[in-house]
């Protein structure tokens, strides 16, 4: 694999995902793509991945989902941690 090929965490069912993966292909691109929600990334992969996005873990959420408010996720008294714990656990 070339050292500058993409990797998308994508959900097929998921209008976004598809959108970006599209537009990725567009522009000549060919990412390796990852079903997260079959091959949910670890702690560390999402840690990685906020840094170099420079977002918070709550900007990678889906806060539209139903687990989102059943987990409470919303609550800010969770921490970085509890949040991309629960990301692992839940890859929704």
């Amino acid at each position: 694999m070339n050292a500058h090929t993409a990797t998308i965490w994508h959900n097929p069912r998921c209008s976004k995902s598809r959108g970006t993966l599209a537009l990725l292909r567009e522009r000549g691109s060919e990412p390796r793509i990852v079903d997260y929600q079959i091959n949910p990334p670890s702690a560390a992969e999402i840690e990685h991945a906020l840094a170099l996005l420079g977002m918070q873990a709550r900007d990678l959420m889906r806060k539209g989902e139903a687990v989102y408010s059943e987990l409470g996720l919303g609550d800010n008294a969770l921490t970085r941690e509890q949040l991309i714990d629960a990301m692992v656990v839940n890859p929704f």
